[in-house]
């Protein structure tokens, strides 16, 4: 808010509370403590009138009914711009596991994985168990429609797969084990409509045994290196990658992609993310900011792209 302030636009904060109302509050001018989440004036939105008579929507927001397509849609039926991907692209990059079984037709490389659905862990344990240790140690244990680190866990021990899979569980009914990468954790930056473009890649170094919760938002909970320290090769490869992986997505606006570069030099897509974060630790304006595109400018990009889409798709008939 304060750099798009700077340059010149005028801006009011939605914040939608733990009870699901949104309400119109500068959050700066309040504490950040729990209890103040349901003040200010209750926002309504009246489908195809628009919200707040505002030009433009930028939803940072993270993980279910935030990057998953909900709240895109809801901006789509208010006939709002707003900044990201648009409904499918946010659902299906959501969806850990549509996402790689995407990519995985496409060729993409990535590393094994299994999914595991709810009702067949309920019917037999025995026969999930056997199944997913085919994938070897170490493993990491995922919802598949969690975002920020929730309920992953790594397992490094045979009896630590079972409580994993239960932890996954309380977040989503469909979980995925992944095999490790050993390696080094890239992450690489797109923007753009129909001509996206990649930032330098960077290495994420984790402060910690791998790159959970605490280590993506606490200060000092991890290092960015950029350039990531990869041969021309291989970093024109995750260039080409993220940009290749964002276009068969479907996204918008921007993205976050992350990769393994394994100890042998394969080049590894992990996940997308279609809004990264925006804190001052947060890797996506880094990397573009040392690509030679600083924040402000960064923002005014974004903006336009979601204007620049919500009139080319208007323009089709329905």
């Amino acid at each position: 808010m304060e750099a798009l302030e700077s340059s010149g636009h005028e801006c009011c904060a939605v914040v939608i509370g733990r009870d699901g109302v949104w309400r119109l509050r500068d959050p700066r001018h309040y504490p950040e403590a729990a209890e103040t989440a349901e003040i200010g004036e209750v926002v309504a939105i009246q489908p195809g009138a628009g919200l707040l008579d505002s030009d433009v929507a930028f939803p940072v927001l993270h993980g279910v009914f935030g990057e998953d397509g909900t709240v895109q849609g809801l901006l789509e039926c208010a006939d709002v711009p707003y900044v990201g991907a648009g409904v499918l692209a946010s659902a299906l990059c959501m969806d850990k596991l549509v996402f790689k079984r995407l990519m995985a037709q496409a060729g993409m490389p990535q590393v094994d994985f299994e999914a595991v659905l709810e009702p067949e862990w309920a019917a037999d344990r025995g026969a999930v168990l056997e199944r997913v240790r085919a994938i070897p140690l170490p493993r990491f244990v995922k919802p598949a429609r969690a975002g920020s680190s929730f309920g992953i866990s790594k397992v490094s021990r045979e009896d630590e797969l079972e409580p994993a899979l239960e932890a996954a569980f309380r977040h989503d009914p469909r979980v995925l084990v992944e095999a490790a990468a050993i390696g080094k954790e890239v992450e690489c930056a797109v923007i753009g409509n129909d001509e996206p473009v990649a930032s330098e890649p960077g290495q994420v170094v984790p402060n910690a045994d791998w790159y959970d919760y605490e280590a993506k938002y606490t200060d000092g909970g991890m290092e960015l290196v950029i350039p990531a320290p990869l041969g021309d090769s291989q970093r024109e490869r995750v260039r080409r990658l993220a940009i290749d992986t964002f276009s068969r997505s479907g996204c918008s606006g921007l993205a976050r992609v992350d990769f393994f570069v394994t100890d042998q030099g394969q080049v590894l897509v992990n996940e997308l993310n279609t809004m990264p974060g925006f804190t001052p630790t947060s890797v996506f304006p880094r990397l573009f900011d040392a690509s030679g595109l600083p924040y402000p400018q960064l923002l005014e990009r974004l903006l336009g792209y979601a204007l620049e889409r919500h009139e080319r798709e208007r323009q089709y008939a329905y």
